[in-house]
Parts: structure tokens; C-alpha cells; sequence
């Protein structure tokens, strides 16, 4: 098989790709043996009819055909592993010559343009040092975690005043494009400050009492007039103040385990405490990441960045050729950051020659399924189905390859040698580590097919 490589790009390639006859034939035969199971031809039994016989009766130009079809995507990808080729998305396919008979001497040619990862030259990691921010706690850590605590135990009791930031209104709205209603809702609970529905909400709301009402100028959010101007009626119903529990003993008991305030207010402390240093492990992670970026200019496909962009402003608006050029500067730089890190770190697991079992791939998933609520073997299978199995040993070998990454170097705070073996795991159970990154892809795909059911 003759290969020649036109770098198009740098992150895309056109590959030509002569095969020799010899290397042919064999695909040549099996297509003649495959169709031989499927037609009649008098005199043979079914299965067993001579590969000149089907070339007659059924014409070479069929068994060629057949034969393009299975051997194609395999001598593609033998083309891409001979020349260290990483492809990024499926490639585009051009049959340009096949031979017309068993004794046309004419090679199989077939030409394939493909995105491609560009070649990323990694640091050394062995003796990095990388600083990070130490993870500290302060009073307002603890206190936030109390009222978020104190909130949950909090009533609802009706009002007999004008509606302020902080209170619950019961109301009703009501849409209008140049008179016409376009959109209404009744008994809708608000709170307001949330800046949680229209824009221009809370302000119309702001000093209404139960029974009052009021219009303004809002931007619809959704439905078939998304991003149009209405003139939005909106009429208070009632309104309701929320009832916070005294932080005292009896609180304590009731909202936790603990008999004394100051027990509990030491519990919320260690939890504080293990939250800083997942965030701490977090920053770590980030900064071991840009290390190995510093100083590379890594470009990223066009193509699979457009799909992605794509794919990310659906998740922002409904219609994302109306998305504004700031959502779209902010999906774009998410989706080159996260392009980036993906090859980045494809990369350091080939380096670091890091090994992904079908043992490591089915538990990884089994444990997104669990998280899911779905059957594992369903999820499994699932996404076995969706041709997404590559996919999920990609995220797993990033994974691996990012935990051993981070272990073989040193990181510090404030001068002192920082251990993160709590989020790092041991070498030895490389087999059942999971990344931030694994996880959320899989969680992504759960997400996709727990919504095609």
C-alpha cells in the first residue's frame, strides 16, 4: 500500500492511498463469499458458489463495490496509523480508481481529507514544580453554609406590604406583541432579586402589593418569539416573606445531628474545610494543564470547533444562528479551551504510554449509569449502539494519563510540598481512577440518550 500525505492545514490532511492488488484480493474474496450466501445460483448449494461463478452471475462490478466498502475503512485506518496520524472527525472518502475485472491490473486508489490533531510537543514532566493558591477557609465560608442551612428550614408567612427584594410574589403575566397575546402564565411563584425570568421583572415588582399590578418593556426568553420585545403585564397576587429560624441550641438539634450550635458550626468547619481543598485539587489539576500548554500555540480543527460551537449555543438559545456575538465569542473560547486540553492531554496518556482496559471502560460507565439512575448494561449497550465506545476509552485514557501526569510532579503552596494523593489516588489503582473531565463527558452522553428515551 503506497500512502502520500498533503498537509492541507495544520490541523487538516489529505491522504492518497494506492493499494496493491495482493492486498486487495483478499477483500475481493470475502465480498464474493458474503455475497455467496445471499443469491441462488443453479447447480450450488447455497454458501458454496465459486468466486468466478459470482463474478459472472452477478458481475465483478458488485463484488468490487463490496469489497470497497469493507476494505476501505480499514486501509484508512492502517494509512493513519503507518504515518502517526490522529484523526479528529470522520473523514471525507474519494473512490477514484477500482479495478473493472478479476484481471484489470488496476490498483484500488482512494483519497481521504480528514481533520487531524497537530503535532504537540510536550514538556518534560519529570522535576516540574507548579505553585498553587492555598486552600483557606474563612468565617464567611462557614456562615454561608449556616444560613444556606438555616435557609432550608425557613417558612413562607403572607405579608401585608409592598414587595421587596427577598420576598416570594404570587403573580400573573402576560405578553403582548403590538396587542396581540403572545404568551401567558398564572400563580407563578417569583423571588424577587433572583433575576431568574424577564429582564425588567424585578424592577416592576419591586414596591407592588398583593392586588397591584403594572407593565413594562421585557425581552421574551423562549417560545417562537425569543429575543422580540413585548410589552409584559404583570399583576401581584400575593405576597410572602421568608421566616428564618433563630441560630440558637435548638436549631442545631433539629437541623442536625449535633445538640450545640457551636457542635454544629465546627462540623460546617471540616466540611468547609474538605470543599477548599477539593478546590484547591481542582486549581492544581488547571495548573498542571496550562504548564503543559505554556508557550505551545496549539491550533484546533475548524470544523469539529464549528460542530462543537454549535452544539454548545443550543444549549444557550433555541435558534443559534440568532445568538448574540457575545455568546458566541464565549462559545467559542470554551469550546478552543476544551479542544485544546482534549489533544493536550491524548498526548500526555500517549507519552506517558498510558494502557486502557475494557475493564476500565466498562466500569467507568456502569458507574455514570449508576449515577443516572439507568441499568448499566442498558447505558452499555447504549452507547455501544450510538458508535460512542471510542469516545468513552478517549475520556477514560485522558483521564489515566492526567492522574499520572499529576503524580509525577510536585506541587507546592506557600513553600510547602502539597499532597493530593486523597484526589490523586495510588499508581497501583490507575485501573479505577475517573477524571473531572472523564465524568463529565460521560455524564453529557447519559444526558443525550436519557432524552432520545
Amino acid at each position: 500500500m503506497k500512502i502520500s500525505v498533503r498537509n492541507l492545514e495544520p490541523t487538516k490532511v489529505k491522504l492518497t492511498i494506492t493499494v496493491d492488488p495482493e492486498e486487495f484480493n483478499p477483500y475481493l474474496d470475502n465480498a464474493r463469499k458474503e455475497i455467496a450466501k445471499q443469491v441462488n445460483v443453479p447447480g450450488f448449494r447455497k454458501g458454496h458458489v465459486p468466486g468466478k461463478i459470482i463474478d459472472q452471475r452477478i458481475g465483478f462490478g458488485a463484488v468490487a463495490g463490496e469489497a470497497v466498502n469493507n476494505g476501505v475503512p480499514e486501509l484508512y485506518s492502517k494509512a493513519l496509523e503507518e504515518k502517526g496520524i490522529h484523526p479528529m472527525a470522520q473523514p471525507d472518502i474519494d473512490v477514484q480508481e477500482v479495478p473493472e475485472s478479476a484481471k484489470d491490473e488496476t490498483k484500488l486508489k482512494f483519497v481521504a481529507t480528514v481533520e487531524r490533531r497537530p503535532d504537540i510537543e510536550l514538556p518534560a514532566i519529570d522535576g516540574m514544580e507548579i505553585e498553587v493558591a492555598k486552600a483557606e477557609i474563612t468565617d464567611e465560608d462557614i456562615n454561608n453554609r449556616l444560613e444556606a442551612l438555616r435557609q432550608r428550614f425557613g417558612t413562607l408567612v403572607g405579608v401585608d406590604r409592598p414587595a421587596a427584594k427577598g420576598d416570594y410574589a404570587n403573580i400573573d403575566l402576560t405578553a403582548e406583541i403590538d396587542g396581540e397575546v403572545v404568551d401567558s402564565q398564572e400563580g407563578v411563584s417569583y423571588e424577587l432579586g433572583s433575576e431568574t425570568m424577564l429582564d425588567g421583572l424585578d424592577e416592576a415588582l419591586e414596591g407592588l402589593s398583593s392586588g397591584e399590578e403594572t407593565t413594562f418593556e421585557g425581552t421574551l426568553e423562549a417560545g417562537e418569539h425569543e429575543g422580540e420585545k413585548a410589552q409584559v403585564k404583570v399583576k401581584v397576587n400575593s405576597v410572602k416573606a421568608e421566616e428564618l429560624p433563630e441560630l440558637d441550641d435548638d436549631f442545631a438539634s433539629e437541623a442536625s445531628e449535633f445538640d450545640t450550635l457551636d457542635e454544629l458550626k465546627e462540623d460546617l468547619k471540616k466540611a468547609a474545610s474538605q470543599d477548599a481543598e477539593g478546590r484547591q485539587a481542582t486549581a492544581a489539576r488547571d495548573a498542571f494543564i496550562a504548564k503543559l500548554e505554556e508557550g505551545l500555540e496549539i491550533p484546533v480543527p475548524k470544523g469539529v470547533k464549528a460542530e462543537m460551537v454549535e452544539q454548545q449555543l443550543k444549549g444557550v438559545t433555541a435558534d443559534p444562528a440568532k445568538a448574540t456575538k457575545e455568546q458566541k465569542a464565549e462559545a467559542e473560547e470554551t469550546v478552543e479551551k476544551e479542544l485544546r486540553d482534549q489533544m493536550v492531554l491524548d498526548v500526555l496518556a500517549e507519552k506517558l504510554d498510558v494502557k486502557v482496559s475494557q475493564a476500565d471502560v466498562f466500569n467507568f460507565l456502569a458507574s455514570i449509569a449508576q449515577q443516572y439512575g439507568m441499568d448499566p448494561n442498558a447505558f452499555i449497550q447504549a452507547i455501544m449502539r450510538n458508535g460512542q465506545l471510542g469516545s468513552a476509552v478517549q475520556e477514560v485514557g485522558r483521564s489515566k494519563g492526567l492522574l499520572a501526569g499529576m503524580r509525577a510532579v510536585t506541587f507546592r503552596s506557600e513553600g510547602e510540598t502539597l499532597d493530593l494523593s486523597a484526589f490523586l489516588g495510588e499508581a497501583a489503582e490507575d485501573e479505577e481512577a475517573e477524571s473531572v473531565e472523564a465524568a463529565s463527558a460521560a455524564a453529557a452522553v447519559a444526558d443525550e440518550l436519557a432524552s432520545e428515551e
